[in-house]
């Protein structure tokens, strides 16, 4: 099938490889154009574009797609069969969704209409949900809206991580991808009732409000492993908690409780097991506190 392309970050990656060894014919993969990152700011490719230049595929990384007519048409030209699509990054207008003969495919990272938006992996740990999966979706002009074609699902447990779910999702769209473009599903409208929306994160989401119950807290430090992370100041200096566990204890908020950093939070406590300071490597608490003693009754967060 002659395709096109559009993904970004890493979770995209397995989707392009999958396609590509199923022999289908990729005739263009669009990405977001290389940025300055890192300390040194160098210009760094995104891992869809990295991927695609081993692949030898034609890479195109317009910065924007609404109003670029000339795009539109580059886009027209390639006489596609359909564009699949995965963590894009920009909106495509449109003349673009309608060129594909097929359509313009989305894999979604989340069972719609439950999580549209663009962090459904980390609201789904964050909210509790125990399970999620993946949605091929027909895209159409709204956010996350269009028709479904496939689903399908896969727990989150009690120890479920971000980062875990991203790769397993990751693979599973990959792998679902392929069975939709095979087997040209009928579009299901998705329901009207229970749609939520899961905004892009911020770097100011990874501090943490003691005042939460600790079973928020401890999803919120699952969700967002490894990004934005989670983090609260000790003493004026940011502590990264990697991981953690709900435990018995009452008391102010942000209260450290007992010698094993019990930390008292608006319901019960929450004991971490992996922290980090800035600038060195993650270790247990137990090891953190043989070096950075924390008396009990000392208030987390200030």
């Amino acid at each position: 099938m002659r395709l096109a392309f559009m993904g970004s970050p890493d979770f995209a990656v397995p989707a392009l490889r999958g396609l590509r060894d199923a022999g289908h014919e990729i005739v263009a993969v669009y990405c977001q154009p290389p940025k300055p990152a890192g300390r040194g700011q160098a210009v760094r490719r995104c891992p869809v574009h990295v991927a695609a230049d081993g692949f030898g595929l034609p890479v195109r990384t317009p910065a924007r797609l609404r109003r670029d007519v000339e795009e539109h048409e580059v886009f027209a030209d390639l006489q596609l069969d359909a564009a699949v699509v995965a963590a894009y990054g920009l909106i495509l207008p449109q003349a673009m969704l309608d060129a594909p003969r097929r359509g313009c495919l989305n894999i979604h990272a989340s069972l719609l209409p439950r999580w549209r938006g663009a962090a459904p992996i980390q609201a789904a740990v964050l909210a509790g949900d125990v399970e999620t999966g993946v949605t091929i979706m027909q895209m159409d002009a709204g956010l996350d809206t269009g028709p479904m074609l496939l689903r399908e699902s896969m727990p989150i447990t009690a120890k479920t991580t971000a980062a875990l779910l991203h790769d397993q999702l990751a693979e599973l769209g990959g792998r679902l991808i392929l069975r939709a473009l095979a087997e040209n599903p009928a579009p299901v409208p998705q329901p009207a009732a229970g749609a939520l929306y899961a905004p892009k994160l911020s770097r100011a989401d990874a501090r943490i409000d003691w005042a939460l119950p600790a079973t928020h807290i401890e999803r919120q430090i699952r969700a967002y492993d490894p990004w934005p992370g989670t983090f609260t100041l000790l003493h004026g200096t940011v502590l990264k908690l990697l991981a953690a566990e709900t435990a018995s204890g009452e008391g102010a908020p942000g209260t450290v409780l007992d010698g094993a950093l019990t930390i008292a939070c608006g319901e019960a406590a929450l004991r971490p097991t992996r922290v980090q300071l800035a600038g060195r490597p993650g270790m247990t608490v137990a090891d953190f506190l043989r070096g950075h003693p924390v008396p009990v009754g000392t208030v987390l967060g200030q």
